[in-house]
């Protein structure tokens, strides 16, 4: 069927399978994505189909993992690598920091770096110590690295395959809180840019920009804000690097107020560089100072405080109202 309703996880196992039928030189790599799957089954049934040669059980050794993939991409091979959650990618930090995002420029693109590094990110499914963590704005920051999170089954499917297209080392991270909600896939359906952002809801009094895990709370705020007569409108970023912020800019100079939300922390992440962006190109349109809402600075906390932690509704809601007190 060309559109089907399916999960975020299922979407993602979908995009890589499609992408290992239709180019061989694509492989896929990681702790368990073989025989087990992937903690959480993104991988399931891969390796059966594909052999063990396309889809390869790794070493619990990150920066091995990156590492063998960068020799792959010099090879001309396309490897999907997992990182199987987000605290276990800083060993492998040096070698993407230092080698994947550089290669490319260093060689003045004569070496194409084709890897795409997944990474299930965020809190929000009571994980141990070490295993929710949200470091995207890290990885934003490095020059050379494409950085996207899907919030929905549709983008997940469509945004890996485009990522595994591409030339240039993408980081994609995905949000384990959402591998279970369910959105319709239209497998035939025309595909946007992998770095442009979407409007998915429209709205006249203030801006909410998310990405990722935050953009349902976002759309929840909305419905629950036009109860009372306020029309927020929603715009999902999609990419953290680059940023599509002709379309926040658009948005901004309609609403005149933005709120930017994301689970990681707020003290020097992505929404600090948005809103000074929006602030610069904005300043003569804004009516409010650009707010945030995001983690604590701290380091996250044990599972049955994470609720405490996370930004909710609430919290969202009550940036909305600080912003038209304005």
């Amino acid at each position: 069927m060309p559109t089907e309703k399916m999960t975020l996880a299922r979407a993602l196992n979908e995009s890589l399978r499609k992408a290992l039928e239709d180019d061989p030189k694509v492989l896929v790599m990681g702790e368990d994505v073989g025989r087990l799957g992937g903690v959480f089954r993104v991988t399931d049934g891969l390796q059966k189909d594909f052999s063990e040669d396309r889809v390869m059980d790794s070493p619990l050794a990150e920066s091995g993992i990156v590492g063998t993939a960068i020799g792959l991409a010099l090879s001309g091979y396309r490897p999907v690598v997992e990182i199987q959650f987000d605290g276990f990618v800083f060993p492998a930090y040096d070698q993407i920091v230092t080698q994947l995002a550089k290669l490319h420029a260093r060689s003045q693109g004569m070496l194409p770096m084709p890897v795409v590094i997944r990474i299930p990110y965020g809190g929000g499914i009571g994980a141990v110590e070490h295993h929710s963590d949200s470091p995207e704005a890290l990885f934003a920051h490095v020059a050379g690295l494409k950085v996207v999170s899907p919030s929905n089954a549709s983008d997940a499917y469509w945004m890996l395959q485009q990522a595994i297209a591409s030339d240039d080392p993408v980081i994609f991270f995905e949000p384990k809180r959402r591998y279970w909600d369910q959105s319709e896939v239209d497998r035939t359906a025309p595909i946007a840019p992998l770095h442009q952002a979407s409007v998915v809801r429209e709205g006249t009094d203030v801006t909410l920009v998310a990405y990722g895990p935050m953009v349902k709370p976002c759309l929840e705020a909305a419905e629950a804000a036009a109860e009372e007569g306020t029309s927020l409108e929603v715009i999902d970023l999609r990419s953290v690097s680059p940023v599509d912020f002709d379309t926040v800019q658009a948005s901004v100079e309609k609403t005149r107020r933005l709120v930017v939300v994301h689970e990681a922390p707020v003290f020097f992440g992505a929404g600090a560089e948005i809103a000074a962006r929006i602030t610069t190109r904005c300043f003569y349109h804004l009516e409010a100072p650009v707010l945030r809402v995001g983690g604590f600075h701290a380091p996250y906390p044990a599972a049955r405080l994470e609720e405490e932690y996370l930004p909710s509704l609430d919290r969202v809601l009550d940036a909305v109202d600080r912003s038209l007190k304005y």
